[in-house]
């Protein structure tokens, strides 16, 4: 009944805000540790003669820049609980061999959004940091970035990441379900890049750095979707159909 869908997804929501609410707590607790974890990927870049600055602009913006971290933190933390509550609420409805289906996705859906923030990490905001002071060679202007602008750019750059690193998972569940398939795909790349490009102007900030350390992973991972759906998903479906061929035939 329709009563008992709407009772059990109030309880899925519930424990997933629940769960939201108790991480961002933890999360603001020690706020200052998440700030300079986000921070060392600009501290590790700064040259040794330039003095090492992240300042504030305002009375409370160092208060509010510990809540973004917070609910950062407590987004990132609460997400399996989140997904583990959509999949409750949606096994009921699916057979076995669904369920059982359904459960690598469900596991590697935060892989790949950790992946996509290491990424970031490691690799994109120290290229931007680098560039910057780059740019600032030769003149006498000197680097002092709002803690709050800074942050907000590592935040939005790892969402950004994080959900474009999803491209593999959400292309082989299509495939599974024979929406897409690889000739597809192949045939629809130049489509793809194009809207990468517009995905990656809009989740990353205002710049043609950011956009392409966006885009050029994501199109790499467009070319592993299709070889994840040709050996993956077509050929092990390949396979069986032909071995119920054969046993039709000796039927």
């Amino acid at each position: 009944p329709l009563m008992e869908h709407l009772i059990e997804l109030r309880q899925r929501l519930i424990y997933s805000i629940a769960g939201f609410l108790v991480a961002f707590v933890v999360c603001f607790v020690i706020s200052k540790q998440i700030y300079n974890v986000l921070a060392w990927p600009y501290i590790s870049m700064v040259p040794p003669e330039k003095p090492i600055k992240l300042i504030a602009t305002g009375l409370l913006e160092q208060l509010f820049t510990q809540i973004k971290v917070a609910m950062f933190g407590g987004a990132c933390i609460a997400f399996p609980l989140v997904a583990n509550q959509i999949y409750k609420f949606v096994a009921p409805g699916l057979y076995r061999n669904e369920r059982e289906a359904f459960w690598p996705y469900l596991l590697a859906t935060p892989v790949f959004f950790i992946l996509g923030g290491l990424v970031v990490y490691f690799l994109a905001v120290p290229m931007i940091v680098r560039f910057s002071f780059a740019n600032l060679e030769g003149t006498d202007a000197e680097l002092l970035l709002r803690v709050s602008e800074y942050l907000s750019l590592v935040m939005t750059l790892i969402f950004g990441f994080g959900i474009c690193f999803q491209l593999p998972v959400i292309v082989t569940l299509l495939a599974r379900a024979e929406f897409v398939s690889s000739d597809n795909l192949r045939k629809f790349r130049r489509y793809a890049i194009v809207g990468i490009c517009a995905i990656a102007a809009v989740l990353t900030p205002p710049d043609p750095l950011s956009m392409l350390a966006l885009m050029a992973p994501t199109v790499g991972l467009y070319e592993l979707s299709i070889f994840a759906v040709i050996h993956l998903i077509e050929k092990p479906r390949e396979a069986k159909r032909k071995a119920e061929e054969v046993r039709d035939g000796a039927a």
